[in-house]
């Protein structure tokens, strides 16, 4: 007997044909789903207040990569909207989906402003009958909080008046098309109506529906991103547990997970993005105490810190000196550099006031804006290795795959004495910090 919150696939009815629905937020979220909902058959309005983002989307260009959507962009083009104030009449859409941003401030609270202004919008424009869903990442009883700015500016009653739930993204970047036919989509909501009918629109995707509370929505997506979060910071202290003995932890990680079927231990690197930095400040800031969450924040935001003193440690010093540093964005092969933590890192290399600091980033096109303003140089990998006195391996991109040729291969082409930070293992030295080019003592 399947347990009472899963819902098999088939059990609702797809949304009918020409069922319309406004996705708001056009970002790595809601675009991709714009478009599966669009090549679904959906009529399908994009809400978006960017204009270089509409632009490009009118364009039938991707404002970001992600596999397979571009060509759904050129097949099922979606109407396009610059405010949810223009969502009236007979462009009222029979659902609102919302996924505008909900970062982390700076003292462990998440800004609701996009989300608030979202609201206040839909509460122009909002009609009896409608169903809103939030699809943002957000703390838990968020959902509550929109209900209650919608009550307040209408005097409509969720579950009564207009129908709201919330239904978490759990896809992964580069494989969102894929995850949304095949990842289990959790429905949360708070009355039979509105649970039926967000049931209803995710019918749309060949997979299992799990029923909850909002509260219990919000909770579930908090659960996967901070287990994911806290696994890298324990993998992340391990490597400097190993180092403080004067060990490598990439292969006493890969001794400890060979043949050990429970638990395997993630490997060490920067862990970070829009998601897995932010989610564990929407459980702790309900917290006066600290809490392991809060711990694996600070061992994860410290490995900038230690990756650029041990380089510097181990170089004598970044002074003067040339460092490169592949990669800038957040996640492998991607493009996407919000919340990355190689800004941070730049600023502990900048401390060392090196000669020059050379960014080699092969997802990003021409320069790299940098969090502080202004630009920087995107150089070619090569280009950046050129000569380096130091280097640092900040992602494991693919396009990383020839490096380990180009400092330790027969024709290393980094400066005699260079040194190089590896945290991912990309050169397959087991190494965290190895010399790429010794140098060679001159005979008496």
């Amino acid at each position: 007997m399947s347990p009472s919150y899963l819902i098999a696939r088939g059990s609702f009815p797809p949304p009918p044909p020409q069922t319309s629905v406004a996705i708001v937020g056009l970002g790595r979220v809601g675009l991709p789903l714009a478009l599966a909902f669009a090549s679904r058959g959906l009529r399908v309005t994009g809400v978006e207040r960017d204009a270089k983002t509409r632009a490009a989307i009118a364009e039938g260009r991707m404002p970001f990569q992600e596999p397979g959507c571009e060509e759904l962009l050129r097949a099922h083009p979606i109407e396009l909207m610059a405010d949810v104030s223009e969502l009236s009449g007979d462009r009222a859409p029979d659902f609102v989906v919302i996924t505008v941003g909900t970062p982390l401030q700076a003292h462990i609270e998440v800004d609701l402003t996009q989300l608030a202004a979202v609201a206040q919008g839909l509460s122009r424009v909002l009609r009896r009958g409608q169903t809103i869903v939030l699809r943002s990442t957000v703390a838990a009883r968020t959902t509550e909080y929109v209900a209650r700015l919608l009550s307040r500016e209408t005097g409509l009653l969720p579950g009564q008046d207009f129908h709201l739930a919330f239904c978490p993204e759990r896809m992964v970047e580069g494989g969102a098309l894929r995850e949304l036919d095949t990842l289990p989509q959790v429905i949360g909501a708070d009355d039979e109506a509105s649970r039926a009918k967000a049931s209803t629109l995710f019918s749309a995707f060949p997979v299992d529906q799990l029923h909850t509370s909002l509260v219990g929505g919000e909770l579930i997506k908090l659960f996967n991103n901070v287990t994911r979060y806290v696994s890298f910071a324990l993998a992340n202290q391990f490597a400097l547990i190993a180092d403080q003995f004067g060990e490598s932890v990439h292969p006493l990680i890969a001794m400890a997970n060979h043949g050990y079927p429970r638990d395997p231990i993630a490997r060490p690197g920067f862990a970070a993005g829009a998601c897995l930095r932010k989610d564990f400040g929407m459980v702790s800031e309900n917290h006066s105490t600290t809490d392991m969450l809060v711990a694996a924040w600070r061992v994860n935001e410290y490995m900038p810190n230690f990756v650029a003193r041990k380089l510097a440690e181990q170089a004598g010093g970044l002074h003067q000196k040339r460092v490169a540093v592949l990669g800038y964005t957040f996640k492998r092969d991607s493009d996407d550099a919000r919340d990355s933590l190689t800004p941070k890192l730049l600023r502990y290399i900048e401390r060392e006031v090196p000669a020059e600091v050379r960014i080699a980033e092969p997802n990003l096109e021409g320069p790299i804006a940098l969090e502080q303003g202004g630009s920087a140089r995107n150089w070619a990998p090569r280009d950046a290795l050129e000569g380096a006195d130091a280097v640092v391996i900040a992602m494991n991109h693919g396009a990383f795959a020839d490096v380990r040729k180009l400092l330790l291969g027969p024709g290393s082409i980094v400066a005699s004495g260079a040194w190089v930070a590896d945290l991912w293992n990309v050169c397959d030295t087991g190494a965290l910090f190895f010399c790429a080019r010794p140098r060679v003592e001159a005979g008496p």
